[in-house]
């Protein structure tokens, strides 16, 4: 049971690492414990365990480091000393996946870049999470590292990249409207604001239709890409919405084709499929970046919509 008031921790499993680390080990379980209502200086804990100075100061750098504890310098008796407090009362964990979240009339799912089904990737190519590149550079076998799932940057000169997102509209219901938005950018070698790359959307194998991406983008560093990321290098993108309607497809408020809703097929499977990627025979093969949460400027990872409405009259879903 919650604790009232408690200070809780939520930990996504992409980060989660460092945290589980520091509480793989009974001494700084100890330490926790100890803290639970008191704050207390190095030389107070170093008696309550019964443990030389320098092994207590090791387990808290390790708790210091995942974020777990406070240590303040403070004036003591003889020069300064450590005050150390717990930071949280509880942890929240959340399993790697897709976040799916339903409203009155819509349902949106949040996907991982690294929870790709299938990949084709030519180089330049790579992958990075936020604390380190994925594999090797330009190899495209480092995007079956299983790694790849806490991708936080997806890159290649050509190929795709393609999801499978559950088909969660409600038995009974009719789609109204499909969107599909992302943080992404051209290719290029380090960046290049003048770097056009062609960009295709394919929703359950029809393919809706074409974007061009202006720029890769670099020289400003993104708000959320990682400190240890070289500057001369891509930071971040935009973030497009594509859309799919009983009227056409559209990127924002430019129509990209007459495909329509129907033309989906939204109601044959419990499954959407969505791939993205730059053909090798388009005008513009200028490669494509692909923005998690924990990188570019938007703090989100590719996010689903499906707007529904029910009528006497409409097509049941029937999934199969």
């Amino acid at each position: 049971m919650p604790i009232s008031g408690a200070r809780t921790l939520v930990v996504d499993s992409e980060v989660s690492m460092p945290v589980l680390i520091a509480l793989a080990h009974d001494t700084r379980l100890l330490i926790l414990s100890l803290l639970s209502h008191n704050v207390m200086n190095v030389s107070e804990l170093t008696s309550a365990l019964g443990l030389p100075y320098t092994t207590v100061l090791f387990h808290l750098k390790k708790l210091e480091s995942a974020g777990l504890v406070n240590v303040e310098y403070t004036p003591g008796t003889r020069g300064s000393q450590k005050l150390v407090s717990k930071r949280y009362d509880e942890m929240l964990f959340k399993f790697p996946g897709v976040n799916v979240e339903a409203g009155e009339d819509v349902v949106e799912v949040s996907m991982p870049i690294g929870a790709y089904r299938l990949v084709d990737a030519r180089p330049m190519c790579g992958l990075a999470s936020d604390t380190r590149t994925i594999g090797r550079m330009d190899d495209a076998r480092s995007f079956y590292e299983p790694e790849h799932m806490f991708a936080q940057l997806l890159w290649f000169r050509s190929g795709f990249v393609e999801y499978a997102f559950p088909n969660n509209v409600p038995f009974g219901a009719h789609a109204t409207e499909f969107d599909l938005s992302m943080e992404m950018c051209s290719e290029a070698p380090q960046y290049n604001l003048d770097w056009p790359s062609d960009f295709t959307l394919w929703v359950n194998h029809t393919e809706v239709g074409t974007w061009t991406s202006p720029s890769d983008f670099g020289g400003v560093h993104g708000k959320l890409t990682p400190a240890w990321w070289p500057d001369d290098q891509t930071q971040h993108g935009l973030l497009k919405h594509w859309r799919v309607t009983s009227q056409g497809s559209f990127v924002g408020s430019e129509r990209i084709s007459n495909v329509t809703l129907s033309d989906l097929r939204l109601d044959e499977n419990n499954h959407v499929t969505v791939r993205l990627g730059v053909k090798d025979d388009a005008q513009n093969v200028g490669g494509l970046n692909l923005f998690g949460r924990r990188w570019g400027n938007h703090p989100q990872d590719i996010i689903m919509r499906t707007h529904y409405a029910f009528g006497e009259h409409q097509k049941p879903y029937r999934l199969r």
